[in-house]
């Protein structure tokens, strides 16, 4: 297994310096004893395979003579810490010793902070006690991004069409972004995944700012949680931008072949999430970003494992697939525009007709591409962008 530069490491909503021995969920300084952090650093630089208790002292301890205790000890500190009661990051193998379980991404922190604008990451908690991370960035009017499918507030800068979209919002408006349960700097571990508590995670978040008058962009399925905020809050949203939007998740549209495709890729999901050279990900990239270049691709890799667990994206993935929010449509009172890629292989175009056509006075504007969101670099970008542009200064 390659050796890992001694630098800053990240791992699920986690990240470790080495160099400063610190310990980091997004903004938000953890505490560790000396001990139980070389112990955590230990299991980090050595992930994936399974480290016997005799190693771990040798490592953390030295010649120190201690009891086994000392190692229990750290690794009860190091588990609460990370919040890993159902030890889906570090795992005991009985009589063996321990397995950390989710790999550390490189630097990529480093790479991050440098692509993007400085932001401010805090935290709010929705009604069940979930953390859900949140960041702004830029000022003016606050337009609110409900989270797409994976997201992760630091990485997300790292993926070009991702990136360029939030650097070109930043210069106009306050955006405001935030990581949906179990993903990114949000709590991972949640008992609940639903519609209803997706909504919920919106409103802890504009609640959680104080704001009383904003826009909303939702893109993918981030629309139908916008869409459905929008109607039960139309004395607050005052515009409504959706993109590669649906209103029925892939199992509500009655279509065979939808439902067939859809299980099919839920199989290759749980064993290909994150891997730059899986099935998964080729699949993935065909539908959504069948221009993505091989870098495109890696970074996409990278975002998902940086973003969730197979396990995770599996959970929401279903939760999506059953959306249904036909009968708010007619309830959106606020100005909206709709924009859909005209061959989009992810999200139907009907969809977004059906969504234009619904939601009353709203423009629609079919995009010449075949990506689910338009690339930087292709003839479809700067329309994209100027629809959006124009649309927020009216």
């Amino acid at each position: 297994m390659p050796a890992i530069p001694p630098r800053v490491l990240r791992f699920d909503a986690y990240a470790l310096d080495l160099q400063q021995c610190s310990l980091r969920r997004g903004e938000e300084a953890l505490e560790l004893r000396p001990k139980a952090f070389d112990v955590l650093r230990f299991l980090v630089e050595n992930w994936g395979r399974v480290i016997g208790k005799d190693e771990i002292l040798k490592a953390v301890w030295g010649k120190q003579v201690v009891t086994d205790d000392a190692l229990v000890q750290c690794i009860k500190d190091v588990r609460h810490t990370l919040s890993d009661d159902a030890h889906r990051i570090i795992k005991t193998i009985p009589r063996r010793g321990y397995l950390f379980c989710v790999e550390p991404l490189q630097d990529l922190s480093t790479r991050a902070a440098s692509t993007h604008p400085m932001q401010d990451v805090s935290f709010c908690r929705a009604k069940d006690g979930v953390r859900i991370a949140l960041a702004s960035v830029g000022q003016g009017m606050p337009l609110v991004r409900p989270p797409t499918w994976f997201n992760h507030l630091d990485y997300d800068w790292t993926v070009q069409f991702r990136g360029a979209l939030y650097r070109f919002l930043a210069e106009r408006v306050q955006l405001v972004r935030y990581d949906g349960r179990g993903n990114g700097l949000s709590d991972r571990y949640v008992p609940a995944v639903s519609f209803a508590t997706l909504e919920q995670d919106l409103e802890a978040v504009v609640d959680s700012l104080h704001l009383q008058k904003y826009a909303l962009l939702g893109i993918s399925q981030g629309a139908p949680i916008a869409i459905a905020h929008a109607a039960r809050y139309p004395e607050r949203v005052s515009k409504l931008i959706l993109n590669g939007a649906y209103a029925l998740g892939r199992n509500k549209r009655g279509s065979a072949r939808d439902h067939e495709v859809g299980q099919a890729y839920l199989t290759l999901m749980r064993h290909g999430w994150g891997e730059e050279h899986s099935s998964f990900l080729r699949t993935f990239s065909t539908l959504y970003f069948p221009g993505a270049s091989a870098e495109e691709i890696k970074a996409l890799a990278e975002l998902q494992r940086a973003a969730m667990s197979a396990d995770a994206a599996v959970r929401l993935r279903l939760t999506c697939d059953d959306i249904d929010v036909v009968d708010l449509l007619p309830k959106v009172s606020a100005p909206t525009l709709v924009l859909h890629s005209r061959h989009d292989n992810a999200v139907p175009f009907e969809e977004g007709r059906r969504i234009g056509s619904a939601i009353p006075n709203a423009r629609f504007v079919a995009l010449e591409s075949e990506n689910h969101v338009p690339m930087p670099d292709e003839p479809a970008w700067p329309h994209f962008i100027a629809e959006i542009d124009a649309f927020l200064r009216q």
